[in-house]
């Protein structure tokens, strides 16, 4: 699985909120990656250029990875206290970073954002 649909997840999970519509088909994605439905630990960074626009990680691998990527995504972008709720504008602008915490070792990945400056 290639680093661009863990990314794409991330992105289309702030998308669902800002568009106020559910577009991240969960059962196709598990389907054709399996590895999605293991249990893994991630932590989401918003960056609006290199300052951090907000961050979410969790602790423990409590959820598959697909649902953490999800979540944290979502957390990162409207619930962190540091940061008031993202905004289209912001996210347009945004980069993504995600970690992901697997038994192999930490694996991160950074998106470009969608409008450069």
């Amino acid at each position: 699985m290639s680093q661009s649909v863990l990314l794409t997840i991330a992105r289309a999970s702030i998308e669902e909120v800002l568009q106020g519509q559910n577009t991240i088909n969960r059962g196709e994605l598990l389907e054709q990656y399996p590895i999605l439905s293991e249990p893994m630990a991630t932590q989401i960074t918003l960056y609006l250029g290199s300052k951090v626009r907000g961050n979410a990680k969790s602790e423990t691998s409590k959820r598959s990875l697909l649902e953490d990527i999800i979540y944290n995504a979502k957390a990162a972008a409207f619930q962190d206290e540091a940061f008031d709720p993202l905004v289209t504008s912001e996210y347009l602008h945004a980069t993504i970073e995600l970690t992901i915490y697997s038994p192999e070792g930490e694996l991160s990945h950074q998106s470009e954002p969608i409008l450069k400056d």
